[in-house]
């Protein structure tokens, strides 16, 4: 922080932080992968995989397989992906995170809020009518409005500088918190200048170090606990 300890906005990823939906991005991944032979396992998932978008998952199997990557290929894949997924989650909802839903609702109206994320604005959309979440972010930017994923960090860039439009104020990446669950996203939080919160909820702390602070659980934090691990980061 600009002055080493005041917190003027929050930043939350989306999967693995707000909603328990990795298992189902994994799956609707192999759906569409494993009829071309090119499924993987869940270890794989997790270690090659999991914080990038579709884009950058498909060029990837695409790559490693030695097959052929044209934009056209790539787009029919997330396309089969994202209905999907968009099927799996209207039938089943998933399982929400309730201490990071509590938290968004303590910080509300007393903090810019945004969304950070590598998914589509298309699977965003049920699941924020599902949790009631459609007004929760004064600023969202999902993988629809950047070129390059996470561990990129266009897309915290662009949020922080979204929230500051919406918000009419002046916002540098360091006076926001960004709240993240995967060593990828904290690369491209860090990345773009902001402190970072990681959460347990995918990885082990081990795997996390490179946030400034870490938690198990967002439950019971309130914006003065947000500040405390602002001004931690900036000593």
């Amino acid at each position: 922080m600009r002055d080493g300890t005041v917190l003027k906005a929050v930043v939350f990823d989306f999967d693995g932080i707000i909603v328990d939906t990795e298992a189902l991005h994994f799956e609707a991944l192999n759906r569409v992968l494993e009829p071309m032979g090119l499924g993987f396992s869940w270890d794989v998932y997790v270690r090659d995989f999991i914080g990038n978008d579709d884009r950058g998952v498909f060029e990837a199997v695409l790559r490693q397989a030695g097959h052929p990557i044209t934009e056209e290929e790539v787009r029919r894949l997330v396309s089969r992906k994202a209905a999907t997924f968009h099927h799996m989650v209207s039938s089943e909802p998933p399982r929400p995170f309730p201490d990071t839903l509590a938290l968004i609702r303590r910080l509300r109206g007393r903090l810019p809020l945004a969304l950070c994320t590598g998914a589509l604005r298309s699977d965003l959309e049920p699941i924020f009518g599902q949790l009631d979440l459609h007004d929760a972010f004064d600023a969202v930017v999902t993988a629809d409005d950047v070129s390059a994923s996470k561990p990129d960090p266009a897309c915290y860039r662009l949020a922080v500088r979204r929230l500051s439009e919406a918000r009419n104020i002046e916002l540098e990446p360091p006076d926001c918190l960004a709240i993240e669950d995967t060593p990828t996203g904290i690369a491209a939080a860090k990345a773009a200048r902001l402190r970072v919160l990681a959460v347990t909820n995918t990885h082990e702390a081990k795997e996390l170090g490179a946030a400034d602070a870490i938690l198990n659980t967002l439950d019971g934090l309130d914006i003065e606990d947000l500040h405390r691990v602002a001004g931690r980061a900036a000593g």
